[in-house]
């Protein structure tokens, strides 16, 4: 799984569970023709995470102290914070690029590389961007949902981003040789999915079907990410006309 969607998605299920069991209705949905498909394919997802992810990340949590947990965090985000910039950039928010800039170099020099988050103590918070939202903003509509193997959650607009976002935030950029970049990236899923790990347990406490919620809670965090948290409202669906031709309230 990818760092990134997942934990936009553990944000976005933790900020659905406070509005209750409304959320874990199954209806059908417009945005999710495949739902058959992504329904399977989330089903092999979460074969493989109960069989392998889970229990490694829950070992990883056990047996590493916080602190070592949160440096780890800490320097993956920093490497997500100079795409981050770059993606502000490519949005036209020259003032959040700027700000993100200045957190990269501060937490780069004076952070260990990262590892210490002096920028955030300094008010610099930190503003995630990636190429699907740079893509949102340019107007492409998100398009069908869609489960990916191994990664999760996404539509079809974030899947075209996501390879050119995997490229910018690899390890490989910055650790060498490939060996030690490729183990890297392997700590950098496991610490993922245990950061993830409360909100899992609470969506498995919540959610009636797990699919529907986990979907409108990833197309409603997505949408509310592209537009800085005001989306606009969705366009009205025309009146249903009635037997006698008379358009109908709804």
């Amino acid at each position: 799984m990818s760092g990134r969607p997942q934990l936009a998605l553990a944000a976005a299920v933790l900020a659905l569970a406070g509005l209750g069991g409304c959320a874990t209705v199954q209806q059908p949905n417009p945005a999710d023709p495949l739902e058959g498909w992504n329904r399977g394919v989330q089903r092999f997802n979460d074969g493989v995470d109960e069989a392998v992810l889970k229990p490694v990340a829950t070992a990883y949590r056990d047996a590493v102290p916080e602190p070592v947990r949160d440096g780890v965090g800490n320097f993956f985000g920093n490497l997500d914070d100079v795409w981050s910039a770059a993606n502000q950039l490519l949005q036209g928010k020259l003032e959040a690029a700027l700000n993100m800039t200045l957190r990269v170099g501060l937490n780069t020099v004076f952070g260990l590389g990262g590892v210490l988050d002096p920028a955030s103590e300094a008010g610099l918070e930190r503003q995630s961007e990636d190429f699907g939202q740079t893509l949102g903003r340019w107007g492409l509509p998100a398009g069908p949902y869609l489960v990916l193997p191994l990664l999760g959650p996404s539509s079809v607009r974030e899947t075209a981003a996501l390879p050119l976002d995997m490229a910018a935030t690899s390890t490989g950029r910055v650790i060498d040789p490939e060996g030690a970049a490729n183990w890297a990236s392997a700590l950098r899923v496991v610490d993922t999915r245990a950061r993830l790990l409360s909100a899992t347990r609470l969506l498995d406490d919540i959610a009636l079907d797990r699919y529907s919620f986990l979907r409108n809670a990833y197309l409603a965090r997505r949408r509310n990410l592209v537009w800085d948290g005001n989306p606009p409202e969705p366009p009205e669906e025309p009146p249903e006309p009635t037997e006698d031709g008379a358009d109908a309230p709804r």
